[in-house]
């Protein structure tokens, strides 16, 4: 199938699983996860009317972009592990930083927003997994990196993010994507502007809406297999 075709596929079951938890579709993003994949297929995914993407690399998405220039309604977020050295240059690039783990990474930022004259959401990557190639703070961590961060001017905390051990079986994440949003909502009163939850991949996107996912983080199922990685 085409791009277009998988997008309207994905569309309807997100519709679907929307339907069943009975939420509202249009409180759901859908982020096309074009890491990796060339920037032909990023103008396709434009063409059928996508315009949130998400890209993991820096350097990666600096070629991409002169490409994309004229794209004034595109919308890209930086969704992988972002390193002190890249802060500057991601600050440019991106519209959001979606994987913010470490104040240091926050402070440093914040001063590279503030030298471009530009108010930088974020989100906060929660590691509820054991794994080690996983990201992301401590829950325990969560509310004192909160705190430090509302302190700062030129990013806000708009939102949480994790992403869960991967298994063929997409109920094994449930209880991942009900931990992210218990603690959205417990750290909610203290920072009213933390309303967004990204979680859920191609493989389990369904489970994530049931469990109030604001914003699905897709590659696979839109752009085909890759060489790297699964989203």
């Amino acid at each position: 199938m085409s791009i277009a075709e998988n997008l309207a596929c994905l569309h309807d079951q997100i519709a679907e699983a929307c339907r069943r938890a009975g939420r509202v579709e249009s409180d759901i993003a859908l982020m096309a996860v074009s890491k990796v994949h060339p920037v032909e297929m990023i103008l396709e995914a434009y063409a059928a009317g996508q315009r949130l993407f998400g890209e993991n690399r820096v350097q990666e998405f600096q070629q991409k972009s002169p490409h994309l220039a004229g794209l004034t309604d595109l919308h890209v977020h930086l969704i992988g592990p972002l390193q002190s050295n890249k802060t500057n240059k991601a600050a440019e690039l991106f519209d959001a930083i979606d994987a913010v783990d470490s104040l240091k990474i926050a402070h440093r930022l914040n001063s590279a927003a503030a030298a471009l004259g530009k108010k930088l959401p974020i989100l906060i990557e929660v590691k509820l997994s054991h794994e080690e190639s996983k990201h992301g703070v401590a829950p325990n961590e969560l509310p004192a990196l909160l705190e430090a961060i509302a302190e700062l001017n030129a990013i806000e905390a708009v939102g949480l993010m994790t992403v869960p051990p991967w298994s063929e079986d997409a109920e094994t994440a449930r209880p991942y994507f009900r931990e992210l949003r218990r603690l959205r909502d417990a750290s909610q009163k203290a920072h009213p502007a933390l309303t967004q939850l990204s979680m859920g991949m191609t493989n389990d996107f369904t489970v994530a809406i049931a469990e109030g996912s604001t914003c699905v983080r897709v590659g696979t199922a839109i752009f085909g297999k890759r060489t790297s990685g699964a989203a």
